[in-house]
């Protein structure tokens, strides 16, 4: 099981906006930046630091993913 940013990656070209807005408005650092573009774990308050500043919720920017065995 794993985890996808695929969906924030979206809402961000949608709402016509780069990574340094997470960055800036978000307060995130470049570490947990660089965490979410390998597809690794954040923390929850990280991700609720993005869901504030781009206000939506976890749904719209996580996904949970199922790998075959």
């Amino acid at each position: 099981m794993g985890i996808s940013y695929n969906k924030l990656w979206k809402l961000l070209i949608d709402k016509k906006l780069k990574k340094k807005f997470l960055l800036e408005q978000a307060g995130l650092s470049r570490s947990t930046l660089t965490h979410m573009n390998h597809e690794e774990h954040v923390s929850t308050e990280s991700l609720m630091k993005i869901c504030r500043a781009l206000q939506c919720d976890i749904g719209d920017i996580v996904e949970i993913t199922y790998e075959k065995e």
